[in-house]
């Protein structure tokens, strides 16, 4: 059972609810010690006054802010505290927002937000409840480990999580960061585009993250094994792939056509288990190109058959969504034409399904 990282207290409106957080997520990587290569001694880091090379408590630790060189301006680890000491204790949310109108580029980690006290456990499910009815999440600032964060609240399976999201200033602006960055303009022409889109609905597949392992991490258990063993296994990084040459676009997709097809009968000959990917009706010539976000919902376009939660449905039409696999959620997201639905989590996609159930207001964007 994992210990909670903070305790404090939940609070909206005059409600208080004793809560504490526990890490949702646990990576599963190979760890190493650092060795100093012919001897299995370990290389430890070690905080060092770089001036007189003698090790330095870590109670002796403050931060310095530098103001110029050799200038710096010194801050003790309580006065971090103390500048947000009502924070550090509580989490107080000062609105409820669409979860689906968060851009995924915000998301950062996730937590489990649990009832701390026994005797308030009545207020936390009238919480999650009120929660999961509304299809929103509250949205709360707070302080831990001296650091501040945006953070969204929602239900989720009956219990609360907690989202830390990035600050907008924090976000990069991709025309400055990624370079050689195509413009809109449309070097392309209609044959290609057709093509693309209906390599990509032959490619589709049912999203299930228990489909997926980290393969890597299995090579590295597998060369610790056989090392330990006394055993040598061949390397190899492989060959790295050729690009796409622009004359042979069209060419290149149609053969990657035939050859999704070929794979996708063979995958519906052996049902379920005999593969991830599925064959998909081929996208027409053209699709109209997508809309924004806030206007997505009215585009159905239904990819398979399912059961489509129509966006003129009551949000209660859609309280069941926590019963149903992530991969039924992707269908019904898919049907809806809800955007970015490839790159959501499974608690993201009930709340863009529970978003697109209720009428939206106008953003004033153009459709």
């Amino acid at each position: 059972m994992a210990r909670p990282v903070w305790k404090g207290t939940l609070t909206f409106g005059l409600v208080s609810l004793p809560v504490a957080l526990y890490p949702a997520t646990e990576s599963h990587a190979v760890r190493f010690h650092q060795l100093q290569r012919g001897t299995t001694d370990r290389v430890r880091q070690r905080r060092v006054n770089e001036r007189t090379g003698e090790e330095v408590p870590f109670e002796d630790v403050v931060k310095g802010y530098e103001l110029a060189e050799g200038r710096y301006v010194v801050v003790e680890p309580a006065e971090l505290e103390e500048l947000a000491p009502g924070r550090s204790r509580t989490i107080e949310i000062g609105g409820f927002a669409d979860l689906a109108e968060i851009d995924p580029v915000l998301f950062d980690r996730t937590y489990y937000l649990g009832p701390a006290d026994p005797a308030t456990t009545r207020v936390y499910q009238l919480l999650v409840e009120a929660l999961a009815h509304s299809g929103r999440a509250g949205i709360a600032v707070f302080s831990m480990r001296g650091r501040e964060y945006l953070t969204a609240v929602d239900s989720t399976g009956g219990l609360l999580e907690l989202r830390t999201l990035h600050w907008s200033d924090e976000l990069r602006d991709p025309q400055q960061e990624v370079p050689d960055l195509p413009s809109r303009r449309k070097d392309f022409n209609r044959t290609e585009l057709a093509t693309a889109e209906q390599l990509i609905d032959m490619l589709a597949v049912d999203w299930d993250p228990d489909d997926y392992r980290d393969t890597h991490e299995e090579r590295v258990r597998a060369l610790v094994e056989a090392k330990a063993e006394g055993r040598e296994i061949p390397l190899s990084a492989g060959a790295e792939p050729e690009p796409t040459d622009l004359t042979d676009l069209v060419d290149v997709l149609r053969r990657s056509l035939e050859q999704a097809r070929a794979k996708g009968g063979a995958a519906a000959g052996r049902g379920r288990g005999g593969g991830r990917a599925k064959a998909a009706p081929a996208a027409k010539a053209v699709r109209a190109a997508p809309k924004p976000a806030a206007q997505a919902v009215k585009s159905v376009k239904a990819v398979k058959p399912v059961k489509a939660v129509k966006p003129a449905e009551p949000a209660a039409a859609v309280e069941d969504l926590g019963s149903l696999s992530k991969a039924e959620l992707y269908r019904r997201a898919a049907a809806l034409g809800i955007p970015h639905r490839s790159t959501m989590t499974r608690d993201q996609l009930q709340y863009a399904l529970k978003a697109a159930a209720r009428p939206r207001r106008n953003l004033g964007r153009a459709s």
